[in-house]
Protein backbone atom coordinates (compact mmCIF):
# COMPACT_ATOMS: atom_id res chain seq x y z
CA UNK A 1 0.00 0.00 0.00
CA UNK A 2 1.46 4.07 -0.80
CA UNK A 3 -0.21 6.78 -0.86
CA UNK A 4 -1.21 9.10 -3.64
CA UNK A 5 -0.52 12.98 -3.55
CA UNK A 6 -2.39 13.83 -6.51
CA UNK A 7 -6.04 15.38 -7.29
CA UNK A 8 -5.75 13.71 -10.56
CA UNK A 9 -8.69 11.31 -11.63
CA UNK A 10 -6.11 10.79 -14.70
CA UNK A 11 -3.09 9.30 -12.69
CA UNK A 12 -5.67 7.21 -10.22
CA UNK A 13 -7.16 5.43 -13.12
CA UNK A 14 -3.63 5.00 -14.74
CA UNK A 15 -2.57 3.35 -11.41
CA UNK A 16 -5.40 1.85 -10.29
CA UNK A 17 -5.11 -0.69 -12.77
CA UNK A 18 -2.40 -2.73 -10.89
CA UNK A 19 -2.59 -1.40 -7.14
CA UNK A 20 -4.82 -0.24 -4.41
CA UNK A 21 -3.35 2.74 -2.96
CA UNK A 22 -5.01 5.87 -0.58
CA UNK A 23 -5.47 8.99 -2.60
CA UNK A 24 -4.15 12.04 -0.47
CA UNK A 25 -4.29 15.44 -2.83
CA UNK A 26 -0.92 17.78 -1.48
CA UNK A 27 -1.98 21.28 -1.75
CA UNK A 28 1.13 23.55 -2.85
CA UNK A 29 2.04 26.29 -4.29
CA UNK A 30 2.38 25.61 -7.80
CA UNK A 31 3.99 28.88 -8.87
CA UNK A 32 6.62 29.04 -11.77
CA UNK A 33 9.86 30.20 -10.20
CA UNK A 34 11.66 33.15 -12.37
CA UNK A 35 13.79 31.43 -15.01
CA UNK A 36 12.41 27.81 -14.04
CA UNK A 37 13.01 25.46 -16.93
CA UNK A 38 9.70 23.17 -17.48
CA UNK A 39 11.63 20.06 -16.63
CA UNK A 40 12.87 21.69 -13.53
CA UNK A 41 9.22 22.94 -12.54
CA UNK A 42 7.80 19.41 -12.79
CA UNK A 43 10.70 17.74 -11.28
CA UNK A 44 10.22 20.37 -8.26
CA UNK A 45 6.55 20.30 -7.14
CA UNK A 46 6.30 16.88 -7.15
CA UNK A 47 9.05 16.50 -4.79
CA UNK A 48 7.06 19.69 -2.87
CA UNK A 49 3.88 17.38 -3.20
CA UNK A 50 5.35 14.07 -2.15
CA UNK A 51 7.10 16.08 1.03
CA UNK A 52 3.69 18.06 1.70
CA UNK A 53 1.89 14.51 1.76
CA UNK A 54 4.32 12.99 3.58
CA UNK A 55 3.70 14.84 6.71
CA UNK A 56 0.96 13.21 7.33
CA UNK A 57 1.23 10.25 6.53
CA UNK A 58 2.95 7.15 9.35
CA UNK A 59 6.81 7.21 9.14
CA UNK A 60 7.79 4.58 6.03
CA UNK A 61 4.67 4.71 3.91
CA UNK A 62 6.07 5.43 0.22
CA UNK A 63 4.43 8.64 -1.20
CA UNK A 64 4.04 8.88 -5.33
CA UNK A 65 3.53 12.83 -6.18
CA UNK A 66 3.73 14.32 -9.82
CA UNK A 67 2.86 16.85 -11.71
CA UNK A 68 3.06 17.31 -16.01
CA UNK A 69 3.03 20.41 -17.90
CA UNK A 70 3.41 21.11 -21.60
CA UNK A 71 6.55 23.22 -22.97
CA UNK A 72 6.60 25.22 -26.51
CA UNK A 73 10.13 26.38 -26.93
CA UNK A 74 11.22 26.20 -23.21
CA UNK A 75 8.03 28.32 -22.40
CA UNK A 76 5.85 26.27 -19.32
CA UNK A 77 1.46 25.82 -21.14
CA UNK A 78 -0.41 24.80 -18.02
CA UNK A 79 -4.08 24.60 -18.00
CA UNK A 80 -5.91 27.40 -19.73
CA UNK A 81 -8.05 29.97 -17.87
CA UNK A 82 -10.88 30.00 -20.27
CA UNK A 83 -12.16 29.12 -23.82
CA UNK A 84 -10.49 31.89 -25.47
CA UNK A 85 -7.28 31.09 -23.77
CA UNK A 86 -7.86 27.33 -24.96
CA UNK A 87 -7.73 28.53 -28.63
CA UNK A 88 -4.77 30.36 -28.29
CA UNK A 89 -3.37 27.51 -27.21
CA UNK A 90 -4.11 24.95 -29.09
CA UNK A 91 -3.71 27.36 -32.30
CA UNK A 92 -0.15 27.90 -30.91
CA UNK A 93 0.29 23.71 -30.88
CA UNK A 94 -1.03 23.56 -34.48
CA UNK A 95 1.06 22.07 -36.72
CA UNK A 96 4.06 21.53 -34.67
CA UNK A 97 5.68 19.89 -32.23
CA UNK A 98 5.74 20.11 -28.48
CA UNK A 99 7.31 18.73 -25.22
CA UNK A 100 5.77 16.80 -22.46
CA UNK A 101 7.54 16.98 -19.03
CA UNK A 102 5.88 14.73 -15.91
CA UNK A 103 7.75 15.14 -12.63
CA UNK A 104 7.65 12.04 -10.37
CA UNK A 105 8.48 11.84 -6.99
CA UNK A 106 7.99 7.99 -5.59
CA UNK A 107 9.56 7.37 -2.05
CA UNK A 108 11.80 10.37 -1.79
CA UNK A 109 13.12 9.32 -5.94
CA UNK A 110 12.50 12.65 -8.25
CA UNK A 111 12.72 11.40 -12.28
CA UNK A 112 11.75 13.20 -14.61
CA UNK A 113 10.02 11.78 -18.19
CA UNK A 114 9.66 13.90 -21.78
CA UNK A 115 7.51 12.39 -25.08
CA UNK A 116 7.48 14.97 -27.51
CA UNK A 117 4.32 15.76 -29.61
CA UNK A 118 2.84 16.42 -33.00
CA UNK A 119 0.12 18.31 -33.76
CA UNK A 120 -1.68 17.61 -36.60
CA UNK A 121 -2.73 21.28 -39.07
CA UNK A 122 -5.69 22.69 -36.99
CA UNK A 123 -8.35 24.49 -38.82
CA UNK A 124 -10.31 26.88 -36.42
CA UNK A 125 -13.14 24.89 -37.39
CA UNK A 126 -11.26 22.01 -35.31
CA UNK A 127 -10.37 23.94 -32.39
CA UNK A 128 -13.51 25.64 -31.97
CA UNK A 129 -15.69 22.35 -32.15
CA UNK A 130 -12.88 20.89 -29.43
CA UNK A 131 -12.97 23.76 -27.11
CA UNK A 132 -16.92 23.50 -27.16
CA UNK A 133 -16.59 19.68 -25.94
CA UNK A 134 -15.06 21.38 -22.46
CA UNK A 135 -12.20 19.19 -22.62
CA UNK A 136 -9.44 21.57 -23.23
CA UNK A 137 -10.26 23.58 -19.96
CA UNK A 138 -8.94 20.96 -17.16
CA UNK A 139 -5.56 20.06 -19.30
CA UNK A 140 -1.97 21.43 -19.29
CA UNK A 141 -1.68 22.69 -22.89
CA UNK A 142 -5.73 22.79 -23.43
CA UNK A 143 -5.80 18.95 -24.75
CA UNK A 144 -6.29 15.68 -23.18
CA UNK A 145 -4.55 12.55 -25.33
CA UNK A 146 -6.64 10.06 -23.76
CA UNK A 147 -9.96 11.93 -24.69
CA UNK A 148 -11.35 13.66 -28.07
CA UNK A 149 -7.64 15.30 -28.10
CA UNK A 150 -6.11 12.13 -29.50
CA UNK A 151 -7.70 13.40 -32.57
CA UNK A 152 -5.29 16.64 -32.79
CA UNK A 153 -2.24 14.54 -32.50
CA UNK A 154 0.05 13.52 -35.46
CA UNK A 155 2.64 11.60 -34.05
CA UNK A 156 4.46 11.36 -29.97
CA UNK A 157 7.50 9.46 -29.50
CA UNK A 158 7.63 8.55 -26.04
CA UNK A 159 5.72 7.53 -23.43
CA UNK A 160 1.92 7.70 -23.72
CA UNK A 161 0.88 7.79 -20.51
CA UNK A 162 3.30 10.47 -20.14
CA UNK A 163 1.61 12.60 -22.07
CA UNK A 164 -1.98 11.37 -20.15
CA UNK A 165 0.02 12.72 -16.69
CA UNK A 166 1.51 10.06 -15.55
CA UNK A 167 4.36 7.72 -17.10
CA UNK A 168 3.40 4.78 -15.78
CA UNK A 169 6.15 1.93 -17.05
CA UNK A 170 9.18 4.30 -14.69
CA UNK A 171 6.47 5.04 -12.01
CA UNK A 172 6.05 1.05 -11.37
CA UNK A 173 9.70 0.33 -11.77
CA UNK A 174 10.34 3.02 -9.26
CA UNK A 175 7.60 1.76 -6.77
CA UNK A 176 9.07 -1.43 -7.19
CA UNK A 177 12.41 0.26 -6.05
CA UNK A 178 10.63 1.59 -2.87
CA UNK A 179 9.36 -1.61 -1.98
CA UNK A 180 6.06 -1.78 -3.30
CA UNK A 181 4.24 -5.07 -4.40
CA UNK A 182 3.97 -4.29 -7.96
CA UNK A 183 2.50 -6.80 -10.55
CA UNK A 184 5.35 -6.77 -12.98
CA UNK A 185 8.48 -4.61 -13.03
CA UNK A 186 8.46 -2.61 -16.26
CA UNK A 187 12.23 -2.52 -17.74
CA UNK A 188 12.55 1.12 -18.81
CA UNK A 189 15.17 1.57 -21.79
CA UNK A 190 17.46 4.39 -20.49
Amino acid sequence: MFVLASASPRRRDLLGRYLTFEVRPAGIDESVLDGERPEDYVARLAREKAAAASRTVPNGTVVVAADTTVDVDGRIVGKPGGAAEARRILAGLSGRAHRVHTGVCVGGEVFTVTTTVRFAELSPAAIDWYVATGEPLDAAGAYAIQGAGAALVASIEGSWTNVVGLPLAETLAALARAGVPVPFVPVVPG
